[in-house]
């Protein structure tokens, strides 16, 4: 769900998005809820075009987000991304990523962060945690859960396209919370 939210909201707002697939060569990915997704390309066959883009944004699902933030690739990007100020984000289980990737170290400031409770012990020592639904710090955007989606998305569109944007993305989907 929140792959699948977060891409088509950001297509809304004109944004172009290359959704990856990691460890996975051909064919649908199977999330966590038994939903198939076939991604537009394969991690290994994209690399070097990634440093084109403005984000990197991490979906979750449990054993997804485990399959991401353990995969090299994945946190050498992130890694990149946040040490060029473009935008790093993670929703639900996939900010274990953002651990992972140390971003808490490439910083000169506590870095705060959210995620789906489940997750948050595995954090709090590495970051301020925060359970806002959704937490912006400097290019680092981090959100709970399936619930928190549309804010999250929203979020990352006002970023990197504006607030006026975001609002015309929002407002013929009748969401109920401002930008």
């Amino acid at each position: 769900m929140e792959a699948i939210i977060t891409i088509d909201v950001l297509r809304r707002a004109g944004i172009h998005v290359l959704a990856l697939a990691v460890e996975t060569e051909s064919g649908p990915v199977t999330c966590s809820r038994g939903v198939k997704i076939v991604p537009d390309a394969y991690l290994g066959d994209d690399v070097p075009k990634i440093g084109t883009y403005d984000a990197a944004i991490v979906p979750g699902g449990a054993q997804g987000a485990a399959t991401i933030s353990q995969n090299a690739q994945v946190r050498s990007i992130l890694a990149e991304f946040y040490a060029q100020h473009k935008i790093v984000a993670a929703i639900c289980a996939g900010s274990l990523a953002i651990k992972t990737a140390s971003i808490q170290d490439k910083s000169q400031k506590p870095v705060h962060i959210t995620s789906h409770p489940s997750v948050r012990e595995e954090l709090e020592g590495h970051f301020v945690y925060k359970e806002d639904r959704v937490v912006a710090d400097s290019n680092l955007v981090t959100s709970r859960g399936p619930g928190t989606t549309f804010e999250f998305a929203l979020k990352l569109v006002s970023l990197l396209v504006g607030d006026d944007k975001a609002r015309e993305v929002a407002d013929p989907m009748m969401l109920n919370f401002e930008i």
